[in-house]
C-alpha cells in the first residue's frame, strides 16, 4: 500500500518543527540554569529569590525601610529593626513572609522553632530577631511590625543564605614518594570555622601520632594544614577537609616507593583513564540528545525532498 505524498510531506514537517523547539526549550532551560548556578555562587539561593519576586513587589518598598542581612549556615543572624521614639509604647512584631507565620510579639516567642529570639534591651527603640543555626531553608523575607493607633508601620530584611566552600591548594593528585613530607594545605574563604576535620577515606586522622594538623585564622580566611612525615604507602588514599557548615574538599594522595617509576606511572595511567572514562561520560550525557536530534531532523529533511522533489 502506497503512503499519500501528502502524509510524508505532513510527517517531515511537523518532525522538523517539534525537533526545532525542542533544541530552543532545551536552551532556555540550560540558560536558566547558568543563571541559578551564578546567584547560587553568589550566595543567593533560588527559594530566596523566589521570595524577593513573589512578595516584595506586592509592597511599595519606597515607602519602607529595607535592609540585606548575609550569613553562612551554621552562624547567627541578626535582623534589624528600630522605629524611634514610637516602639517603647507600641507591641512589635516579627513575621516571615514565606508562611506568614507570626515569629514573636513583643518581647514572646510564638514560633515553635526555638532558634528565633527577639532582643530588646530595655528603654531602647531596637527590636533584633536573632535567629541561630542559621539554614538554607532560612532564606527570604522577613517583616518587622508596628501596631499604632493609626495603623501598621513595617520594615523588611531581605536574608541570604549561603554555604562556603573548602579548597586544598595544589592539584587533585598528589604523587610522593616514600620518606617524603606531604602538606596539604586547606583554605575556607568567608568563614571561620572552630574547628577542621581531616579524613583519610572515612577515618579522621586529626590525632594521628604521625600526623600533624594546625589551624590559622587570618582576617576572612581559615587556613587548615595537614603535614604527614616519612610518607608511607599506606598513606595513599583520598583525604578530605571538612569543617562545619562548609562543602568539604578532597585530593587523591599516592605513596610509592622510593625509585619506583613504573608505579607511580601505572597509577597515574589508571587515574587518567577513569577521569577520561568520566569526562566522556559527561560529554556524552550532554551532548548525545543533541546530536540525536541533528541526525532527526536531517532524516526529515530527507524524506521531505525525496518525496517532494523541488521543480
Amino acid at each position: 500500500m502506497m503512503v499519500p505524498t501528502g502524509w510524508w510531506r505532513l510527517v517531515a514537517t511537523v518532525g522538523v518543527f517539534f525537533f526545532l523547539g525542542l533544541g530552543l526549550t532545551t536552551a532556555r532551560h540550560r540558560r536558566h540554569s547558568r543563571a541559578q548556578e551564578r546567584m547560587t555562587s553568589e550566595g543567593y539561593n533560588e527559594e530566596g529569590w523566589e521570595e524577593l519576586r513573589h512578595v516584595l513587589p506586592q509592597v511599595d518598598l519606597e515607602n519602607y525601610t529595607v535592609t540585606h542581612v548575609k550569613v553562612n549556615t551554621g552562624d547567627v543572624a541578626y535582623l534589624p529593626c528600630r522605629f524611634p521614639q514610637l516602639s517603647t509604647i507600641h507591641q512589635v512584631s516579627w513575621i516571615r513572609r514565606r508562611d506568614w507565620n507570626i515569629l514573636t510579639t513583643g518581647v514572646s516567642t510564638y514560633t515553635s522553632d526555638r532558634r528565633f529570639n527577639v532582643l530588646h534591651p530595655q528603654t531602647t527603640d531596637d527590636w533584633t530577631l536573632q535567629l541561630k543555626r542559621v539554614d538554607k531553608k532560612d532564606n527570604g523575607t522577613y517583616e518587622c511590625q508596628m501596631y499604632t493607633g493609626t495603623g501598621v508601620l513595617s520594615q523588611f530584611v531581605n536574608l541570604y543564605v549561603s554555604t562556603p566552600q573548602a579548597a586544598i591548594l595544589g592539584p587533585r593528585e598528589l604523587y610522593v614518594e616514600e620518606g617524603d613530607t606531604i602538606t596539604l594545605i586547606c583554605v575556607i574563604q568567608q568563614s571561620k570555622p572552630p574547628f577542621v576535620f581531616w579524613y583519610l577515606g572515612e577515618s579522621m586522622v586529626n590525632y594521628n601520632a604521625r600526623l600533624n594538623v594546625e589551624t590559622m585564622v587570618e582576617g576572612e580566611r581559615t587556613h587548615s594544614t595537614l603535614t604527614i612525615h616519612e610518607a608511607q604507602n599506606k598513606d595513599s588514599g583520598n583525604y578530605s577537609c571538612i569543617p562545619p557548615n562548609v562543602t568539604p574538599a578532597h585530593v587523591l594522595v599516592f605513596v610509592s616507593q622510593r625509585g619506583d617509576t613504573v608505579a607511580a606511572v601505572q597509577r597515574r595511567g589508571h587515574i587518567s583513564a577513569a577521569s577520561t572514562c568520566f569526562t566522556l561520560s559527561v560529554f556524552t550525557s550532554s551532548s548525545l540528545l543533541f546530536y540525536i536530534r541533528l541526525v532527526l531532523v536531517v532524516l526529515c529533511c530527507v524524506i521531505y525532498t525525496h518525496c517532494f522533489p523541488f521543480r
